[in-house]
């Protein structure tokens, strides 16, 4: 018998709702326990700049930086090549239309088309399916377990909800500094 009963977990997924279904899913992962591990340290616990600043290249020369382009660590550049590999994987089924990479969670839009020629695909793919590959990739090429159990999602269920989402999606890094993700 265990000293400590484990909380109960949450039901987040929609009940009744068919995951596999054509759409759009906004959705968030978190890395375990917060670990800010995807940006290099220069960058985790700090905004993007919405203004430019100057770098110093070297003893008399400078060069605008882009406030806009995170510089991603090793663990994030994982994340970022394993993303890229979700359309390939499942080719004509399933599109990453915009994401970001955050210090320590990761926002994306995943489109699911399981149609083809008005029927539909033999092996339905679903969101969980799909996370739980990108996810289980990313650890076990890092060597230890990088996420948090589950992930978050949204259906979007219009193109107003998709513009804010892809919106929000740009805007994130410049807004970290208030994420109730961040942690210092």
């Amino acid at each position: 018998m265990r000293d400590k009963e484990l909380p109960t977990r949450k039901h987040i997924r929609l009940k009744n709702y068919d995951y596999s279904q054509n759409g759009a899913y906004f959705i968030t992962v978190c890395t375990k326990n917060k670990m800010c591990i995807f940006w290099d340290n220069n960058d985790k616990y700090q905004p993007l700049s919405p203004k430019s600043t100057l770098q110093t290249v070297g003893a008399a020369f400078r060069r605008p930086e882009n406030p806009h382009k995170i510089r991603l660590s090793e663990y994030g550049q994982l994340v970022k090549n394993e993303l890229d590999k979700i359309p390939i994987v499942y080719p004509d089924i399933v599109f990453i239309s915009k994401y970001v990479i955050m210090p320590n969670h990761v926002h994306l839009i995943i489109i699911i088309s399981n149609d083809v020629n008005g029927g539909r695909r033999n092996a339905a793919h679903t969101i969980s399916r799909i996370m739980n590959q990108f996810k289980g990739c990313v650890s076990r090429k890092s060597g230890f377990p990088v996420w948090q159990k589950s992930f978050y999602d949204r259906i979007i269920r219009n193109a107003n909800e998709y513009r804010a989402f892809c919106d929000y999606i740009i805007s994130n890094p410049s807004t970290w500094g208030n994420d109730e993700l961040f942690s210092k």
